[in-house]
């Protein structure tokens, strides 16, 4: 038995040589993961290395300096937030008209706009003059996003936009656009840090809550101090909003809708968008009239319009809309929030023509 051990036991210093191979095998692997892993860390976020690697080939963000790296330190900084999911999956536009009017028709709002409306006034004018957009849609904008700026975002902004943009499949390439020009925004005239922006679940900011490719396109430094801030300039603020409307084709002194009287034997039609696409005189033959001046002079029979029709508390309404009110929607692509708009502003318009009490 012993004779056996002899034979197939190794030697001390074999052993010993044995342990060192095998302790250099080890190290040699943990140091090559280790490589590995400086390499090519793990995704916090699915997708993130590939965005990130779009993104820093971006020449935007090859003036700016903005690397792949520092791309994925910011994304492991942001964090999944179900309930921004569950928000954006139950939006108050699948209201119908009756129920999602009273959320914006409030007095409250209708007496704030005309406070927020009275207190700007030289500048709301001014921006009038200059942008076409009528002051009372100013004011209604910035009175339906945020209650004239008290409610203007929990979230962080980084947090709403990477959990929209790999968490969101339905909506997925359009949020990674908005979290690519998040990126893209920071900069002598937008300086804040992305880390550090909040906003609402869908990645909106502000007082009119842009979302990023809005800031980048529309907001105006109208305060001339170098910077667009629209937390705390209220020159900025307005005169972003103004110029969104005047860059989706706003008509100034234009009608936005007016309510349709109908024929009984009305043909039946079913718009598919809000882009006013039949001449006037082609909703009148088949049965749509205007039912009240729209504002002005009766529109030539070849303008654009379309018709939209909602559930209201009192019935179906047929509404005959036009330019102005499917430029509204290119803020927010739902009717119930262009009708929302319309008449919110029509409102504050009514309470500031009143004598001063």
């Amino acid at each position: 038995m012993l004779q056996y051990v002899a034979i197939f036991t190794p030697s001390l210093p074999a052993r010993f040589r044995m342990m060192q191979r095998c302790f250099s095998l080890l190290f040699g692997m943990l140091a090559w993961s280790a490589a590995i892993a400086l390499e090519a860390p793990a995704e916090s976020h699915p997708g993130a290395r590939a965005f990130a690697a779009e993104l820093a080939r971006d020449p935007l963000a090859i003036e700016q300096g903005l690397s792949e790296a520092a791309i994925l330190a910011t994304l492991d900084q942001a964090r999944y937030q179900q309930t921004i999911i569950d928000a954006i999956s139950r939006p108050a536009e699948s209201k119908a008209w009756k129920d999602y009017r009273p959320i914006f028709l409030t007095d409250k709002r209708i007496n704030d706009g005309v406070a927020f409306y009275r207190a700007h006034a030289d500048l709301l004018q001014r921006l009038e003059k200059e942008f076409g957009v009528p002051a009372s849609i100013i004011v209604t904008i910035i009175g339906v996003e945020t209650s004239y700026g008290r409610i203007t975002g929990k979230y962080r902004v980084l947090d709403a936009l990477t959990t929209l943009a790999f968490y969101y499949p339905a909506r997925a390439p359009f949020f990674q656009g908005e979290l690519k020009q998040l990126f893209l925004l920071h900069g002598t005239r937008f300086p804040y840090a992305t880390t550090e922006l909040m906003g609402s679940y869908a990645g909106a900011m502000g007082w009119g809550q842009f979302m990023p490719s809005s800031i980048a396109k529309f907001a105006r430094d109208e305060d001339s101090d170098g910077k667009i801030d629209l937390w705390n300039s209220i020159s900025d603020i307005c005169a972003s909003v103004a110029n969104y409307f005047t860059a989706h084709g706003w008509q100034t002194g234009g009608p936005v809708a007016v309510r349709a009287n109908v024929d009984k034997n009305a043909r039946v039609i079913t718009p598919g968008s809000l882009e006013p696409v039949y001449p006037l005189t082609q909703l009148e033959e088949w049965g749509y009239h205007l039912g009240s001046n729209p504002g002005g002079a009766k529109p030539d029979g070849q303008t654009p319009v379309t018709l939209l029709q909602l559930e209201g508390a009192e019935g179906t309404e047929f509404w005959i809309v036009f330019q102005n009110f499917y430029v509204i929607s290119r803020y927010n692509r739902s009717p119930l929030y262009s009708m929302a708009v319309l008449q919110l502003s029509e409102a504050i318009t009514r309470e500031l023509s009143k004598p001063a009490q």
